[in-house]
């Protein structure tokens, strides 16, 4: 398998606080990854990172080999569904078709194509009924497939997402990750940031472990294991174990 994100001596501070330091990483092609760590571990900076949202103090990040800038089209991310405006006027096939702006020319314009597309993207997510709703009218839970509809919309290779599961009831869960596992079959990477530790070995083929350092990264038999818990998570580690999330 070929690494499709690299990632070497990455560091990064915010107001003179260091959020991540020296993280070294490969990702690998055709892998769904789960990223765990606490809160402030600093999952949500690496994303952002990758993107190329933030600027680097030190170290590379390159994706398919070279900046972001070349690949950005090829890259989806779903952010934490507290950091989208809601009240957005926008329908529910409005930001479906949005997948496909990466993909067109300053002068293209969206044609029946990429409309069947997101009619597509909907019916995948099991949301059709919805497609001339207002995104702020939605559940959680739907509203994230609205999300999901639109990055399968966008034909990217790599998806970035943050906390998808969150605030969502099961059957929406399982209709995502089910949606999220038939992805790498057609080549695609995926990386979830991820909290309930009880469905790790579930829902992901590898796992990244950080706590403002790189903890273990790797397959989930091998790397998943309490000890490497206990170092990324330190104190809570019994509160996880009461809470029944390991």
């Amino acid at each position: 398998m070929k690494n499709i994100i690299d990632i070497k001596g990455f560091s990064f501070s915010y107001d003179r606080k260091m959020v991540l330091t020296n993280i070294y990483l490969e990702v690998e092609e055709g892998k769904i990854y789960g990223v765990i760590g606490p809160n402030g571990a600093g999952k949500s900076t690496l994303f952002k990172a990758i993107l190329g949202l933030i600027d680097i103090n030190v170290g590379t990040i390159t994706v398919k080999g070279g900046h972001i800038k070349k690949h950005r089209k090829e890259v989806v991310y779903v952010p934490q569904k507290s950091d989208i405006d809601w009240q957005f006027p926008a329908t529910v096939f409005d930001v479906v078709l949005m997948g496909r702006y990466p993909h067109k020319g300053i002068f293209q314009r969206l044609n029946a194509s990429d409309r069947a597309m997101a009619d597509q993207a909907l019916a995948d997510m099991g949301i059709s009924h919805l497609k001339n709703r207002q995104i702020g009218e939605l559940s959680g839970g739907q509203q994230q497939r609205v999300f999901l509809a639109r990055s399968l919309c966008q034909e990217a290779e790599i998806y970035l997402l943050d906390e998808p599961f969150v605030g969502i009831d099961v059957t929406t869960e399982e209709k995502i990750i089910s949606m999220l596992k038939k992805l790498p079959l057609e080549g695609k990477t995926i990386l979830v940031i991820h909290h309930d530790l009880s469905t790790v070995r579930e829902y992901f083929d590898k796992i990244i472990m950080i706590n403002q350092r790189l903890i273990a990264h790797g397959d989930i038999e091998t790397t998943f294991t309490e000890e490497n818990i206990g170092k990324a998570y330190g104190g809570q580690l019994t509160i996880l174990h009461k809470t029944g999330e390991i």
